[in-house]
């Protein structure tokens, strides 16, 4: 936020400076470029900390998404190995009960 208040300082310097100088001490004429000036800083302003918050808040939706991939790949891995471990059991069976399938 120092960003924001440094620039809204200088802009708001700059403008009063121009506004309230003597007219042989400004350095902008008053309502062309500095009017322009004052009105991008302040649209920058208050843009900045939206599309700031906007990514925040886009990457925390991302970290929910990965921890949740990730506790489904545990499950899933957990369940193949259960699977894994039956199909060796049923195997054993198969090749106990019908030797002529070795």
């Amino acid at each position: 936020m120092t960003f924001f208040y440094v620039i809204f300082s200088w802009t708001a310097i700059w403008l009063l400076w121009n506004l309230m100088a003597p007219k042989t001490m400004q350095f902008d004429p008053a309502p062309d470029f500095l009017l322009w000036l004052f009105i991008s800083n302040m649209i920058q302003i208050f843009l900045m900390p939206l599309i700031m918050i906007g990514q925040n808040i886009q990457g925390k939706h991302a970290e929910m998404l990965a921890d949740n991939d990730f506790e489904v790949n545990k499950k899933a891995e957990q369940e193949i190995k259960e699977l894994k471990e039956k199909l060796e059991y049923l195997t054993e069976l198969i090749e106990k009960r019908l030797p002529e399938l070795k």
